[in-house]
């Protein structure tokens, strides 16, 4: 627990508030921001969590795209909630809440603040909407995740096309050829999985991405070169 702020009632407090959720049961809260370096005991990691915050995670953001965007075809819809479950988005919503300063981990916290941390960012924030899930049902999980994920649908980036269509249309179109995808590394425990995909279009520098499937992580590669060749705007995200 090396470097995080200690989980004290005051402190608790101030997380709870960041949240906008009070919990019945405490522990719930500190299991979430547990990870397996730190644990003092079997199931007291916020793994399980995870796994079923990415679920509650799921349905919430597909209901409110279904809802928010009504002319929009299911291919839309299908990117749109690609992008918004990402580890990348999740973690942009904990450095917006600044939770990497109560992660309790067996790591300094202040490693918490760098890409390479950022799935434990991520797994944090699905971990939470699984504890505030079970401690005060759907409706609260679901207002978590409207406060902070409803701005992020509606911002303009989140219109893109599917990244890997585009691309194969710009590589056709400037240079003739297919884009050619090859996975470099599966990673991370069967409930978890990391790929790392790295994608090559003769006559451009090749880009890498990782994510929690094969095809997101084809996604992150493909809008990498989009975003570095300025077919598409660079995206915000954390250093």
């Amino acid at each position: 627990m090396k470097g995080a702020i200690p989980l004290n009632d005051a402190n608790r407090k101030v997380l709870e508030d960041l949240i906008g959720y009070a919990f019945t049961d405490k522990d719930r809260l500190d299991r979430a921001i547990t990870h397996a370096s730190a644990q003092s005991g079997k199931g007291s990691n916020y793994e399980r969590l995870e796994f079923l915050g990415d679920r509650v995670l799921g349905l919430c953001i597909a209901e409110m795209l279904f809802r928010t965007f009504r002319d929009a075809k299911e291919g839309e819809l299908s990117v749109r909630l690609n992008q918004l479950v990402s580890a990348e988005s999740c973690a942009a919503v904990s450095d917006d809440l600044e939770l990497h300063r109560f992660i309790r981990t067996g790591a300094d916290v202040k490693k918490l603040t760098g890409k390479a941390m950022l799935n434990v960012r991520a797994d944090v924030v699905e971990s939470l909407i699984a504890a505030i899930y079970l401690d005060g049902g759907l409706e609260a999980a679901r207002g978590f995740i409207l406060r902070n994920w409803q701005g992020r649908a509606e911002r303009a980036e989140g219109a893109r096309r599917d990244a890997k269509t585009e691309l194969q249309e710009w590589a056709h179109a400037r240079f003739g050829v297919t884009p050619h995808y090859r996975v470099d590394e599966r990673s991370g425990p069967d409930h978890d999985p990391r790929f790392t995909v790295t994608v090559e279009v003769k006559g451009v520098k090749p880009e890498t991405g990782i994510d929690r499937s094969k095809r997101a992580a084809e996604q992150a590669a493909a809008t990498k070169i989009l975003e570095r060749e300025g077919v598409w705007p660079k995206s915000q995200t954390a250093d």
